[in-house]
């Protein structure tokens, strides 16, 4: 199992436990009690009230001992017996009814709340793995076919020299078969299965500092405009500062039709390396090569 596909399962996971951390919190605000005490403010003005009866005789406010002490002096003169309540038993406390009852203001909100986290987390664990997932189909990264490998040549030949495949970023050219006993000696099966077919697929970037390398219709060599890197027509190194030939792609060839890997790319070839010995064939498009 690869670096990105264990990052994308630990994605999911803490995308799905934060889900249930929210919703456990959400479930258990819901069901709490509430619980509580009067607040300073509810005590002060409780305090400061008048009765109802000093309201409505005109009298002054009268503090709690006198009150106390009138009431007293009030039973002892009327000598009135207390009414004692009745014995009936209490009414059971029945629940409402949740459908009558509907959500109160603090459920809509964090029910609300809890909503908007889940999304937003969904969306970002998306990205995540959508970023992190490997490319499939076709397109730069993946394996593309190309074509037939007699078209393909009689395409280049028709080009100048050179065929450009933007969707694979990859410059195709010929390979000469005169050329396979020194390349055998120097480049890998992957790179092999192409050659020897009769063409090699090179990454369009430069080596050096990764412009793009056009080619030059004139030297028929590829020739960065950049910082001056010169490479054959099969991508070995010819001058400039390039630290190697070409990067080029792992190649198959199955009845007769080509198939480049761009998501396999190979180092190119030592400087030095020249299994073509192809000189330049014209004027160079950006001066003299430096060899």
């Amino acid at each position: 199992m690869d670096t990105s596909t264990i990052i994308a399962i630990a994605v999911v996971a803490f995308v799905v436990l934060g889900g249930v951390v929210l919703l456990a919190a959400a479930r258990r605000n819901e069901t709490t009690k509430a619980i509580g005490a009067l607040s300073r403010e509810t005590k002060g003005r409780d305090a400061g009230a008048t009765t109802i009866s000093a309201r409505e005789e005109g009298k002054a406010t009268a503090s709690g001992k006198e009150l106390e002490l009138a009431a007293k002096v009030e039973q002892r003169e009327s000598s009135k017996e207390l009414v004692t309540a009745g014995s009936a038993a209490p009414t059971a406390w029945v629940p409402p009814d949740p459908d009558t009852l509907g959500a109160t203001r603090r459920q809509f909100l964090n029910r609300s709340i809890t909503g908007f986290f889940v999304i937003g987390l969904s969306g970002f664990g998306a990205a995540c793995i959508a970023f992190l997932w490997p490319k499939g189909g076709e397109g730069f990264g993946s394996a593309i076919r190309v074509g037939n490998v007699d078209e393909i040549i009689t395409e280049i030949r028709g080009n100048n020299g050179f065929l450009y495949k933007p969707e694979g970023r990859m410059w195709i050219t010929e390979y000469p078969s005169s050329a396979l006993d020194k390349a055998r000696n120097v480049y890998s099966p992957l790179e092999l299965a192409g050659m020897e077919a009769g063409v090699i697929a090179l990454y369009q970037k430069c080596v050096h500092l990764g412009c793009r390398v056009p080619e030059c219709a004139t030297s028929q060599w590829f020739e960065c405009q950049c910082h001056g890197s010169q490479y054959n027509q099969v991508g070995e190194k010819k001058g400039g500062p390039a630290p190697r030939g070409l990067d080029r792609f792992a190649m198959e060839v199955s009845g007769g039709v080509l198939t480049v890997d761009t998501g396999t790319v190979i180092l190119g070839p030592p400087i030095g390396t020249n299994t073509t010995g192809q000189e330049a064939e014209g004027p160079h498009c950006g001066g003299e090569s430096s060899h």
